[in-house]
């Protein structure tokens, strides 16, 4: 269709139609102050001074030489297929096709990607990914809400602060209560979600307890006893969990969560300064009307063959808004699909001799910096591949090895003022000794 812009005459017209003088008589209740005036571009450049420009912008970022960042995003080894996979044409859009069943790669591809999640988490369905952990566990949190018929919701101290946060968000919108369980963070505590404070605090208006496994700071919470708290009071478990470490640990449906979330880019998705990353759901099969978001089904058309369909679209752009589960209206089609070459990729083994390098490589840590004297553990539970250690002066000594390329993990005060001089360090595959030998090189030399 060509273009064919409004000439004054049809401006004029529209104007007089709707009783005003001027398209700035349009925007007569908008203070001044904050409208646009011009806009202060610079002059436009040639091709190739964007690409200096850019290549300069570029050049101002920050590698670390060795990085003991976690803190829910971590340094994986990405087999070269997931990036070949993804890279393929007709795959290269993170967004769903409007008309689905014509796309019946996507759509295979989802339903593939909905299979490794349960089967990584034992639930009995997945849906089709959301944008990232945070706010799959807040929609999980929802979820718990209509499915009970009840408006609290508690979640553990020891969840991620970003984690917490976006759910206080989701929450502030239907009037939900959030109530915080705190966890033993004192002198030689545990670490851990205390466990008496989920008996008191979740009680028959709580619709879900919110815990992470491991914690956020990489312990290993007592799964079992938690969920029997919630289930006591008839509340429902909301669990989010590393996807890395279920190679390792007890499958979520075993110890009776109800809903699993969890951050997916772990699988096969590099750090990219905060994304794009993906979020994992799963649930029971009794509570699958109340799923948020898409889920894939297969099927067989009329001459038998098998075949893929949107199955479930429970947003209010496909139904009644009062019957939406969620107005959740896209998903991570793309980072699933790296997630599902990743999977498909290292398979069982592979993501288990991951799993099992970073725990080791984490107890490799921790005895290097005791032995040495420079740091001691601050908690008592187990731990999987995540670990806070106390040290003097941290703050100081974290931001000295910036300096030295070196990322001492992530300082825990500014999160948890309760826990001064303290790093949480994480190790995966990538970790290797000469990393830890030149984190206790650094640290020991800057005490």
């Amino acid at each position: 269709m060509t273009y064919s812009p409004h000439t004054d005459a049809d401006r004029v017209a529209m104007l007089e139609a709707i009783g005003v003088a001027s398209v700035d008589d349009l925007f007569a209740d908008i203070p001044e102050s904050v409208r646009a005036t011009r806009f202060d571009l610079p002059s436009p450049l040639t091709e190739q001074e964007v690409r200096a420009e850019l290549s300069r912008l570029a050049g101002r970022n920050r590698i670390p030489e060795v990085s003991f960042l976690g803190a829910g995003a971590y340094r994986r080894l990405i087999p070269a297929v997931v990036d070949e996979v993804v890279g393929r044409a007709e795959f290269a859009t993170a967004y769903t096709p409007y008309q689905p069943e014509v796309s019946q790669g996507t759509l295979q591809s989802i339903y593939e990607f909905q299979s490794l999640v349960c089967e990584l988490t034992g639930m009995e369905v997945a849906s089709a990914s959301h944008y990232d952990g945070a706010t799959a566990t807040a929609e999980g949190a929802l979820m718990a809400c209509r499915l009970t018929g009840r408006h609290r919701v508690a979640v553990s101290r020891a969840v991620h602060p970003q984690v917490r946060r976006v759910l206080e968000t989701y929450c502030s919108g239907p009037g939900v209560e959030v109530v915080e369980v705190p966890a033993d963070l004192s002198e030689t505590g545990s670490g851990l979600t205390d466990l008496a404070a989920v008996r008191s605090l979740v009680g028959d208006d709580v619709a879900c307890l919110v815990v992470q496994e491991p914690n956020f700071f990489g312990l290993l919470e007592p799964m079992p006893e938690l969920a029997a708290a919630a289930h006591a009071a008839g509340a429902l478990v909301v669990t989010l969990v590393d996807p890395v470490s279920l190679a390792l640990l007890e499958a979520p449906a075993r110890y009776g969560a109800d809903i699993v979330t969890a951050e997916g880019q772990q699988l096969g998705i590099p750090l990219a300064f905060g994304g794009p990353y993906l979020g994992l759901m799963a649930a029971r099969m009794s509570a699958v009307r109340q799923l948020p978001g898409r889920l894939v089904g297969a099927t067989r058309d009329a001459a038998g063959r098998r075949g893929y369909v949107l199955t479930l679209q429970a947003r209010e752009q496909h139904i009644r808004r009062e019957k939406a589960a969620s107005n959740i209206c896209t998903n991570q089609a793309l980072c699933a699909l790296a997630a599902t070459a990743y999977l498909s990729a290292v398979g069982p083994e592979g993501l288990r001799e991951a799993a099992e390098r970073s725990t080791i490589q984490a107890r490799h840590l921790v005895a290097t910096l005791e032995t040495a004297g420079i740091a001691a553990r601050r908690f008592t539970a187990p731990y999987f591949s995540e670990v806070a250690l106390r040290l003097a002066d941290a703050g100081a000594r974290h931001a000295e090895l910036v300096d030295q390329g070196i990322l001492a993990g992530l300082v825990l005060e500014p999160e948890y003022p309760e826990l001064p001089d303290t790093l949480l360090l994480a190790t995966t595959e990538l970790t290797t000794d000469e990393d830890i030998r030149r984190l206790a090189a650094a640290l020991g030399a800057a005490s």
